[in-house]
């Protein structure tokens, strides 16, 4: 993605028409919300991530999928934009969380340094100030999200049961366990031996750690080098005949809360945990409460939030350029009053873009 190019927006006075260059692009808005703009750039920009995303998510479904889903592109943007202007309303900062998911990513990818991670992104043709821009405006609209509507639902342990009952099928599985590891790599020992001595050394240390009562999931978090350290080591579900024999015949001859010793592997020293080891058939509805409760959260939520971003949107000023259509619309809502010569003023950019590149 390429850095957000200068934008001159034309106020709804009347102006002289510009004097455009051979290398100025004009470009249409096509919604405004308040004191924002959406145009059609950040919409086909928009329109081609939920291709990206159908594709790679379904790729045999991905044309059924997009089809479903290309009537709220122009929608997704308003939320955006009206999630993003309540969090300002409510003094809601990103910058905390924010740190902390580019340091976990980090440790995900056994980088030493923040700059490498930017380096690491650039190498990938990502541009890091759009990717961390990004990453905080996911933050700040699921934090919008949560304190605005999902404090307020509540599930009832009848509707719990209920979605039990009416989803058994769903929940049927073959034997299966949930792992979590810690991970002392050994990539960086090659031959050495007394490297290669200090990382089962540390690794034995954590074990002891552990069976002294520390948290397997806390002492991941801040130890382990695997790809799911940020996670507390969970790896998640593994069925039988998806892990190298070995290891499978020790994890599933393990019990729920059971630690592994020490495992030598190709990546490193491993200490695996069986957090979960379900038998074949439909679990309790004990043992997959949590799943449940996510399940009628999640059902409950979507529902609530479109109330909600409706009444936000009765509460702002939308206008959308004849074509295009937001399918979260409020019959409430209250649009601007602009004259002929602002419509026609206002509904242009200009985007100052240079030889070799956008700037």
């Amino acid at each position: 993605m390429s850095r957000v190019p200068l934008v001159f927006v034309l106020a709804g006075a009347m102006l002289a028409p510009p004097i455009l260059s051979a290398n100025t692009v004009v470009e249409e808005i096509i919604a405004r919300v308040n004191n924002q703009i959406i145009t059609r750039s950040d919409y086909e920009r928009e329109e081609q991530q939920m291709k990206d995303e159908a594709q790679q998510q379904d790729p045999a479904r991905a044309e059924q999928i997009i089809s479903e889903q290309q009537k709220d592109v122009l929608r997704g943007l308003i939320d955006r934009e009206l999630l993003l202007e309540k969090a300002k309303d409510l003094d809601i900062s990103a910058e905390t969380e924010l740190v902390k998911r580019l340091d976990d990513m980090r440790k995900q990818m056994h980088l030493d340094s923040m700059e490498d991670l930017q380096k690491a992104a650039e190498a990938q043709g990502v541009s890091y100030e759009d990717f961390k821009e990004n990453l905080r405006t996911e933050i700040l609209t699921q934090q919008v999200i949560q304190r605005e509507v999902g404090s307020h639902i509540n599930i009832s342990p009848e509707e719990e049961r209920k979605f039990y009952e009416d989803h058994k099928a769903e929940f049927s599985h073959p034997e299966r366990i949930r792992l979590s590891e810690i991970l002392i790599s050994t990539d960086k020992a090659g031959n050495d031996q007394q490297k290669l001595d200090a990382d089962k050394a540390q690794a034995d240390d954590l074990l002891k750690q552990i069976k002294a009562g520390a948290g397997f999931d806390a002492v991941a978090k801040k130890y382990s080098e695997g790809p799911a350290a940020a996670q507390g080591g969970d790896l998640g579900y593994f069925e039988r005949g998806k892990l190298a024999k070995e290891l499978e015949d020790l994890t599933f001859g393990m019990k729920k809360d059971d630690v592994s010793n020490v495992i030598r592997t190709k990546q490193g020293f491993v200490i695996l945990k069986v957090t979960e080891h379900q038998q074949a058939g439909v679990p309790s509805f004990n043992d997959i409460e949590p799943r449940i409760q996510e399940a009628v959260y999640m059902q409950k939520l979507q529902p609530a939030l479109r109330e909600y971003l409706k009444k936000l949107r009765e509460d702002a000023y939308i206008d959308i350029r004849t074509g295009y259509v937001d399918t979260g619309a409020s019959p409430n809502e209250t649009k601007p009053i602009v004259t002929t010569a602002a419509k026609e003023s206002g509904a242009k950019v200009l985007k100052k873009k240079k030889k070799f590149g956008v700037f």
